[in-house]
């Protein structure tokens, strides 16, 4: 397993600089998240939002241990009311709206992350098809817990009006951002050059 990802290649290494750092990481990880879940694209059929790119991109830069408190962060930030989630808004956020129809898919994040990260860890951020094959494990481990909720809160619909609710509409944006990343990190890799040896 190689240990080295886009979040060890700058800044202190060791000692109470690296603490410093990672520190930092998290509170932009953060702040990224939240602006991230507000960028909504225009597109049929759902605008595309970037919340999920962000939380997966994030997880391959970050690696599992850094990845997991900086949505554990996120989420906690959530909580607390403040408007940091996609579909989130002055007047319905923290846990209630946590709580409601998108709440299985951000249980999916903090698996999604652990994934990604896992992923990095392994090299596979650095190859575009690999990078593609962890981006599609991420969004199916955002899509099972968030369908599963979304069933459970809805439970007389069918599964089939489920998919139609909380999958289908997606499936166009998840792609494209599926390509976006598996473009984006190992070109981020190939800058660094010799960083990563």
């Amino acid at each position: 397993m190689n240990a080295k990802l886009l979040a060890d290649t700058f800044g202190p290494a060791e000692g109470a600089g690296l603490w410093i750092k990672r520190a930092a990481l998290v509170v932009a990880g953060v702040a990224i998240l939240a602006l991230a879940a507000k960028i909504k694209v225009p597109m049929w059929p759902v605008p595309l939002t970037m919340g999920t790119f962000a939380v997966l991109a994030m997880g391959a830069a970050y690696g599992p241990r850094l990845g997991l408190v900086t949505i554990l962060g996120y989420m906690a930030v959530g909580a607390l009311g403040f408007d940091v989630f996609a579909g989130s808004s002055a007047e319905k956020a923290g846990l209630a709206y946590m709580a409601g129809g998108t709440g299985g898919y951000l249980a999916g994040y903090v698996l999604a992350v652990l994934a990604l990260g896992t992923a990095a860890l392994k090299g596979w951020d650095r190859s575009p098809v690999k990078m593609a094959a962890a981006m599609l494990i991420g969004n199916a481990l955002i899509y099972i817990p968030g369908l599963a909720w979304l069933q459970m809160l809805y439970a007389g619909e069918s599964f089939a009006t489920i998919l139609d609710w909380g999958l289908v509409p997606f499936l166009v944006g998840d792609a494209i951002k599926l390509a976006l990343a598996a473009a984006l990190l190992p070109a981020a890799w190939k800058l660094i050059g010799d960083a990563r040896a």
